[in-house]
């Protein structure tokens, strides 16, 4: 039997409050009128605008409508993407795909607009036909249901299924003469979706794949690390990076080396212990392979297998760095002694933030008090940011070099950009 899954978009594949709300502020600012609180906001998530600015904030209809011509101003340039894909979509979608289920998308936001939101956010190589409303003109959610089914398919002798957060796609189904999912993580209720007669009813997007997939694989996930001298800006990059990850849809798992996991944790602290000034080198490059070990097959590996994204805050290059390079042990032999630690979990991509280690220490100075490393010494710090340098010679493509002297959203910008488009390109 062939098997077709066709989903709303808002509330069901993303999450649009945060760009219809800022855009709803915008026309109100732009038009005199007091912001609306979150209550009112709320209630402009599904109905008609222009029906929302006259209900919910007492605008007449000419009114209404010079306040829609502002909203689509701001909603068309930037709130269309000031949106976020609900965590687990992807893999959702991964794995209908995986599965042999035709995808497609049925929505009452208009198609062109629709289409970028789907491009945007790189669903669209999952989806075979979206279907909106053309111009302004609304469009019957019936109508929409049946326009994105593949052609010549029939509920009578097809699996076809209509997923959806709110009544509509549910009495759309209905008409549409197919089965209907409702989905208890949008915007809509449990009490609304089984009062208009789902055929079906998912709490969370993990129970939309246990029921339309039983028993799948899930598709591969991936690991990411970032790296950099100590004041690179590590910190700030990471908490724009995981942003940016989420918001795209990409189950997050975040974590740090060393550490990430309890036994690790504790072997961190006993190699940043500034008291630990006796300690060998070769015991220290020992412990953070261990340390890694544990993470590797604790943390790591699982997240991977279960269809998630890791991102981990330095890896084995710091130990190739730091001890082969600052320690001076040598490349190779910090290599082998990681070699059964990592035991071939590599990294999809690695960030590396650069910057010179003199700027980067006065910046780490100035912000925190050093830990045993970072007070190594200036001979330390140089042979380290050589042993990085060699490492990229060594293994360009894995690298995504940054350069870390720009503003911090500068370099969000590029290191997002080129660590989306190597996820994507994995999937």
């Amino acid at each position: 039997m062939r098997k077709c899954v066709i989903f709303d978009l808002d509330g069901t594949l993303t999450r649009s409050e945060e760009g219809i709300w800022n855009c709803v502020r915008y026309a109100a600012e732009k038009l005199g009128f007091p912001e609306p609180d979150a209550p009112t906001l709320r209630k402009f998530i599904g109905p008609p605008l222009g029906y929302s600015f006259r209900e919910y904030m007492g605008m007449d209809d000419e009114m209404a409508q010079k306040a829609v011509e502002a909203y689509r101003e701001r909603y068309n340039v930037t709130g269309l993407f000031e949106n976020r894909v609900f965590p687990g979509i992807r893999r959702l979608l991964r794995t209908l795909k995986q599965e042999g289920w035709y995808i497609g998308i049925a929505t009452g936001k208009p198609q062109r607009t629709s289409e970028r939101v789907v491009a945007h956010f790189g669903l669209d190589k999952f989806v075979e036909k979206l279907c909106g409303p053309v111009a302004d003109h609304r469009a019957d959610k019936i109508d929409l249901i049946r326009g994105a089914l593949p052609k010549g398919w029939d509920a009578a002798t097809d699996d076809i299924w209509m997923v959806g957060d709110r009544k509509f796609d549910v009495e759309g189904a209905i008409g549409a003469g197919v089965k209907s999912i409702g989905v208890g993580y949008g915007y809509g209720s449990e009490e609304e979706l089984r009062q208009a007669g789902c055929t079906h009813y998912c709490p969370t997007v993990q129970d939309v794949i246990d029921f339309l997939c039983p028993g799948a694989t899930p598709p591969k996930g991936a690991f990411l690390s970032i790296e950099g001298l100590d004041g690179s800006g590590k910190g700030t990059q990471l908490r724009l990076l995981c942003d940016v990850i989420d918001r795209y849809g990409f189950e997050l798992v975040q974590t740090r080396e060393p550490g990430g996991c309890p036994i690790s944790e504790k072997l961190r602290e006993i190699i940043l212990d500034k008291n630990n000034t006796d300690m060998d080198d070769v015991t220290e490059a020992l412990l953070y392979a261990a340390a890694r070990a544990q993470h590797v097959r604790q943390i790591i590996r699982p997240a991977i297998a279960a269809g998630q994204v890791v991102l981990c805050d330095r890896f084995v290059d710091s130990s190739v760095a730091y001890q082969g390079g600052g320690r001076q042990l040598g490349v190779q032999r910090v290599m082998d002694i990681n070699a059964p630690a990592v035991d071939g979990t590599l990294p999809l991509a690695t960030v590396y933030l650069d910057i010179d280690h003199e700027t980067a220490l006065r910046r780490r100075a100035a912000a925190t008090e050093l830990d045993r490393l970072e007070l190594a010494g200036d001979s330390f710090h140089t042979r380290t940011e050589a042993g990085y340098r060699e490492l990229i010679r060594h293994d360009p493509e894995r690298f995504i070099v940054v350069d870390a002297t720009k503003t911090p959203q500068e370099i969000g910008t590029e290191v997002a950009e080129k660590v989306l488009a190597r996820l994507m390109e994995a999937e």
